[in-house]
Parts: structure tokens; sequence; C-alpha cells
């Protein structure tokens, strides 16, 4: 596939540009700064681009099969990184013609049945507490996201460690994974990847946890 990825030099989209280019696509990644993206690839194009430059993504996402955004927050403050840059991803990619989209946002802003309740009584609660500014900012992504035409997915995982690829991570559909309390970037963007081709993971967002 031709796959464009945002946030690319970022801890998971670093592994998402790896894998990627391992597994034999071809992937454009999507950086604000290139000297950060330690990695090089012939299947690797890096393109400079800051979110609100319409132009450098929409021809960053032009010809591509799927776009997929590893964008975060850094810090806790106000932000609004994840909404603004996954809504001018949507516009460049209506542009385009571009259906598939896989976004990363966190399992920690959602509770169902499947948490414990411990985890539903105290850790979430103050989690929300603490990350509240950025869940504010994954949420309105979410939203953006689930409103689309397009062909996306969601993808939801809990705290994030830099731990081996395992290829062992569990995934659920539609709802927590009971006791899925981390995962590694590096199975992360394993999943992602799976997820990308993945037609039941269409509309849906996926847990993904150790």
């Amino acid at each position: 596939m031709k796959i464009t990825v945002f946030g690319a030099s970022g801890r998971t989209g670093t592994q998402v540009v790896r894998q990627a280019c391992e597994e034999g696509h071809e992937v454009t990644a999507v950086v604000r700064d290139p000297a950060r993206l330690a990695f090089a690839d012939p299947r690797l194009r890096v393109v400079r681009a800051e979110l609100d430059d319409a132009g450098a993504i929409a021809a960053a996402v032009a010809g591509r099969d799927a776009a997929i955004s590893a964008l975060g927050p850094r810090g806790r403050g106000p932000t609004t990184v994840c909404s603004d840059g996954v809504a001018a991803i949507m516009t460049a990619m209506r542009a385009h013609g571009v259906r598939r989209l896989v976004v990363v946002s966190n399992s920690g802003m959602h509770v169902d049945g499947e948490d414990g309740a411990f985890t539903r009584h105290l850790v979430k609660p103050l989690l929300m507490r603490v990350l509240a500014h950025g869940y504010a900012d994954m949420r309105r992504m979410e939203d953006l996201v689930m409103a689309s035409e397009l062909d996306w997915t969601v993808v939801r995982p809990p705290m994030l460690t830099n731990g081996p690829r395992t290829g062992a991570a569990r995934m659920a559909f539609g709802r927590n994974l009971r006791g899925g309390r981390t995962v590694s970037r590096a199975d992360l963007a394993d999943r992602i990847l799976y997820l990308l081709t993945d037609g039941y993971a269409m509309w849906a967002p996926v847990a993904v946890a150790a």
C-alpha cells in the first residue's frame, strides 16, 4: 500500500513508519522537523509540513491509499493538535479521493463494563483530571472522524511503553479490554498496520492492549 503517516517523528509514529517500510509499504512520513526522524529506507519519503499548511498536507496525501494519524499532544496544557490536525488531514483526503483513515486515540477516557471497579472508579477518573486537555482534544478528534464519511478506524491504546514488538497485543472492537493497562508502541504500530487492511475494522473504535 501507499501510506501517509502524520506524527511520523513521534515515538509511535516512528514505529509505524519503520514497520510499514519493513512490510514493503510505500510510506510518506509527514513531520515538522525531518531531523527528528532518525530512520531511512528506500520505500520512505519524508515531507516537512505544518498542520496548518493545507497545500503541503494535500500534496502528502495525493495518490495515497491510506492515511494514519499518530498525532498526540505534548505536555498537559490546552491543545488542539489532534482535532485540528485530523480535520486538515480529512479535508486533504476528501480533495484527493483517499478514503482509508486510521487515527490513534486513547482508552483512558472511555469507561465501560470491561473496566474493573478499581479502574472504573479510581484510575480513569484520575487520568481524566490529570490529562483533561489532551483527552478533550482527542475526544473532539474522535467525534470528527466518526461523523465523517471516510473509511475510518479509531485505535484506542492504554498507557504506552517502549517495550519490544511481540505481535501478541489483544484487540477488542467497540469496547475496552479487561486488564488492558499497557501496550508497547511497537505492538501498537503492529496492530495499526494490521487494522489498516482489515475490513472488519472500518467504522469502529478498536481497543489495543497487551
